[in-house]
């Protein structure tokens, strides 16, 4: 007998017996946890499908003909459509317009606001951060008076800022609990050696704090995004002129419109849905480091 006939005898001797059933089980059930989760992400991407399907079709194969499969004819000028006709293009730029400045506005309140709540010593700041933290527990729309009121003594109504100033308001709640629960973590041994270096309190802020708040900022980021592009109630009630009308408002006009011809209102369904989820696709890194550093700090 050959010696490597004898090492292979021993090796299948010294192996348990258990071990070869033990990872046909293990394999067994990662596949099963494949297919589960294979499912579930089918049925979560089956509406994102089903509205793009929709957004390309014509009356015919909405209702009955083609509900659920690929367009027969795929009609483009439905976008031309909600672009123009619809004025979608003109709503898109006054919802990026709003967006970008509301998330502007909230990120360098909220990490000014958590920099000198955190990091500074002062009489009163536990009091102001739960002053601050009063923000999550008002209902946004319960308020719709009182800022109407406002915005209209300030002749502010039918603007910009009619929308940007109440959104980063009740936004900055959840931005400076985010942005406190993540400074808290930060060494102080980084401040006082930037401080042995030579930086002030803004060069401390700004080149050592900012940088190592990015998981922080991209999820306030996404959360201040999601409030902005889908709020319907405050641009419904405080802009009535079509030159400053967000999308939702858009989309909400555009379907009573063209009640008889539902593409164009798809082709509109598109354009407000998707930006969302490349925003999160672009910031979704940015987030997950964010909820694993907080878990292993905490």
């Amino acid at each position: 007998m050959k010696l490597s006939d004898i090492f292979q005898n021993r090796n299948k001797k010294s192996r348990p017996q258990g071990e070869s059933s033990l990872k046909i089980g293990i394999k067994g059930k990662e596949v099963w946890v494949y297919i589960i989760f294979g499912i579930w992400a089918l049925i979560n991407l089956f509406p994102v499908y089903w509205m793009f399907t929709f957004s390309l079709k014509s009356n015919k194969e909405i209702f009955g003909e083609n509900v659920a499969g690929l367009p027969k004819e795929w009609l483009w000028s439905n976008y031309v459509k909600a672009m123009n006709v619809g004025n979608i293009e003109k709503y898109f730029v006054n919802s990026v317009i709003v967006a970008i400045v509301t998330i502007v506005i909230v990120m360098l309140i909220s990490l000014m606001a958590t920099f000198a709540l955190t990091r500074f010593i002062w009489k009163g700041r536990k009091q102001m951060n739960k002053f601050f933290m009063l923000g999550l527990t008002i209902p946004i729309h319960a308020s719709i008076v009182p800022i109407y009121v406002t915005l209209s003594k300030l002749h502010l109504l039918n603007t910009y800022f009619a929308l940007i100033i109440p959104y980063a308001a009740f936004s900055l709640a959840m931005g400076i609990l985010v942005c406190t629960g993540f400074m808290q973590e930060l060494p102080m041994d980084l401040d006082e050696a930037a401080c042995i270096d030579g930086c002030g309190t803004w060069g401390i802020f700004f080149r050592i704090i900012v940088p190592l708040m990015k998981p922080a900022v991209a999820t306030v980021s996404i959360y201040t995004f999601l409030q902005c592009w889908n709020e319907l109630m405050f641009a419904n009630i405080f802009v009535s002129d079509s030159a400053h009308k967000t999308l939702p408002v858009g989309v909400q006009a555009l379907s009573g419109q063209y009640m008889t011809d539902w593409g164009p209102v798809g082709a509109a369904l598109v354009l407000a849905t998707f930006p969302t989820l490349i925003f999160y696709a672009f910031f979704s890194k940015k987030i997950q480091e964010s909820f694993i550093s907080g878990a292993i700090k905490g």
